[in-house]
């Protein structure tokens, strides 16, 4: 059965609260058919691959699960506590990314996988970066590594604004955000987090004079399920030029 994810995302937070940094991050994905349908309540191998520098890159960290999809063909597993398979995960050098996710899945419990992901890391989880830093230097995580993202929630058709740069535009009702032209403050390389929730549909438009996806004035959309939350990632890749994830 060939199959692929619909969509996965990670929970970039401490998994427990503990003196010290636990050394693992929640994943999640949906998985489909090749005809669309769900695979629901399937027992799955899966291998999770952590790529340094791009989605081909040299291989950080691997390591398998077995999991078992859910009625909504959903299944969540704990990145650092599978069986790993190569590289520690402790030691995954955080400062030097970009760092990619690779799922493959073998739906049939064995170890004929398929690639069916691949996805951008976009930030690491503080405390994981902390814990890296204290290991290469023997600092202690006295001051943050960076900020955390704000979730800015929204129900009407907008523009895009400096304030969504570096944070996750939470779209709860059905709108429209466009990407105009000459939009300075977002720098190349800056991205933007997308989430659909419950139902809503987010509709991402380039203006006149801007492209998306190598697409001048495209347009791309996330439709949600009731009671689930649909998934995107928007960066910037040059003057008036996009490029955007996850649809």
């Amino acid at each position: 059965m060939k199959l692929r994810v619909l969509y996965a995302f990670m929970l970039l937070a401490v998994l427990e609260i503990s003196a010290q940094a636990p050394e693992k991050m929640s994943y999640q994905a949906i998985i489909r058919s090749s005809d669309n349908s769900l695979v629901l309540d399937a027992p799955v191998n899966l291998k999770i691959i952590v790529r340094q520098g791009s989605v081909n890159g040299t291989s950080a960290y691997e390591e398998s699960h077995s999991a078992t999809t859910n009625a909504n063909g959903l299944v969540s597993l704990e990145i650092g506590a599978g069986n790993r398979i190569s590289g520690t995960f402790k030691d995954i050098p955080w400062s030097n990314g970009p760092f990619f996710i690779e799922t493959q899945v073998d739906p049939n419990g064995g170890s004929n996988y398929s690639i069916i992901g691949v996805s951008q890391l976009l930030s690491v989880p503080y405390a994981l970066y902390a814990k890296y830093a204290e290991n290469i230097t023997g600092a202690t995580a006295s001051a943050p590594v960076e900020k955390d993202a704000t979730i800015i929630s929204f129900e009407s058709t907008r523009n895009i604004a400096t304030s969504d740069v570096g944070n996750t535009l939470e779209c709860t009702k059905t709108a429209t955000v466009t990407l105009t032209s000459g939009f300075s403050n977002m720098k190349v390389g800056e991205t933007v987090n997308l989430e659909a929730h419950n139902g809503a549909s987010l509709t991402v438009k380039a203006a006149s004079g801007v492209s998306l996806n190598y697409t001048n004035g495209g347009t791309a959309i996330f439709e949600s399920a009731n009671g689930n939350v649909r998934f995107g990632l928007l960066r910037k890749s040059g003057t008036n030029a996009y490029i955007i994830s996850g649809q």
